[in-house]
């Protein structure tokens, strides 16, 4: 952790630990109940929502033990008394049960600030083409290949839903399923404006352009999460268009379907069968919905779609790659990385880190500002 946390900052992580815990009992209880067990949707999120609490028990736990630790290497000190070799065992001791109580708290902080709700979930990825006409979504291609290659490094799978291509082989919009262990962990942040800086191909007196593109990280939807009322649905079929081999224009593959109540409309038609097409609409309308649920529910959260995505307008940025100086620059977090080529072809852990840690960071803000303001007035 960047600082040496105060008592009361220690008390609040403790306290919103033993919460969880506290939450992690009331629903062990209510999966002892019979009549949740007969519902078996419900008795499913109950299971899953009490098994992400386990690691909080143990972290609490660990942070009993250390506390017990600490106080015990404290009254050792104090009866070491004039023996030098006695003075440096117990000294020795507590800066071990010191050291110990930090990386717990360190911990804590981690976890407490970790999205467990989306963790497991694999996401929905949208690349937009936003200012800047052809170059822009010649840079949404570079996009799509950058998240590629991370994908695969990280061992996860990579399968497109929906898109939209021009004729120079950019993209005006691409709709791609990541799924892989920790995905949302990792690709969470990505969402927003990302802007290219570089010479075009077809830039015949060597001027910088400037183009942007947008990318919004949705964590895929389960079916419990969102209920989908068949009334509510109306299903197209339709010749699919673009790349896709021989069966393109020659069949009713691709489906679109509309969700009446909002006016969502998805469309997919990578697959040659309808009736996977019709699979993948649903997945991904689902998870569009369930989008926004979360937007209602937690509007101050940075990775609500809206605000991920914004007008596509140049100046709403998270992220610039400047080719010409050779840096990609993250905004959020002021932070240079050198080597254009390496991070569009994958290398992404040194900024995501950073971004992981700015999360803590933020948690431990705003602890002090809330423990500030709870402070007497003298």
């Amino acid at each position: 952790m960047p600082t040496e946390l105060s008592e009361k900052v220690k008390e609040s992580l403790k306290k919103a630990l033993s919460d969880k815990v506290e939450r992690r009992h009331e629903l062990e209880a209510m999966l002892s109940d019979p009549e949740l067990a007969s519902k078996s949707g419900q008795y499913a999120e109950v299971a899953r929502e009490h098994g992400e609490l386990n690691i909080f028990q143990h972290v609490y736990d660990e942070l009993i033990k250390a506390e017990s630790e600490k106080k015990e290497a404290k009254e050792f000190a104090k009866d070491a008394g004039e023996d030098p070799e006695m003075q440096d065992f117990a000294a020795k001791e507590l800066e071990k049960a010191l050291q110990k109580e930090k990386e717990v708290y360190d911990d804590a902080v981690g976890l407490l600030c970790s999205d467990l709700e989306h963790k497991s979930r694999n996401v929905m990825m949208e690349i937009r083409s936003g200012a800047g006409g052809q170059e822009a979504s010649l840079f949404a291609s570079d996009l799509l290949r950058m998240y590629t290659y991370y994908a695969q490094k990280k061992g996860w799978k990579v399968r497109v839903m929906d898109r939209s291509l021009t004729d120079l082989g950019g993209i005006k919009h691409i709709t791609i399923e990541i799924k892989g262990k920790n995905v949302w962990q990792h690709l969470q942040y990505e969402s927003g404006g990302h802007r290219v800086q570089r010479v075009p191909e077809t830039e015949s007196q060597g001027r910088i352009h400037t183009s942007l593109a947008t990318v919004a990280v949705l964590p895929q939807a389960k079916q419990v999460d969102v209920e989908l009322n068949p009334d509510d649905l109306e299903f197209e079929c339709m010749r699919s268009q673009g790349p896709g081999g021989q069966s393109v224009n020659k069949v009713n593959s691709c489906v679109r379907i509309t969700h009446k109540p909002t006016g969502i409309a998805v469309k997919c038609q990578e697959e040659k069968s309808q009736h996977k097409n019709r699979k993948q609409a649903l997945e991904l309308l689902r998870t569009k919905l369930y989008d926004i649920k979360l937007e209602k529910q937690k509007k101050e959260r940075d990775e609500l779609r809206r605000d991920q995505i914004g007008s596509g307008d140049r100046n709403e940025r998270i992220r610039t790659y400047n080719i010409p100086q050779d840096r990609v620059t993250d905004h959020r977090v002021n932070m240079d990385v050198f080597g254009v080529d390496k991070v569009l072809m994958g290398d992404l852990d040194e900024m995501i880190a950073r971004l992981q840690e700015h999360d803590k960071e933020m948690m431990l803000e705003k602890l002090v500002k809330e423990e500030t303001a709870c402070e007497p007035v003298a």
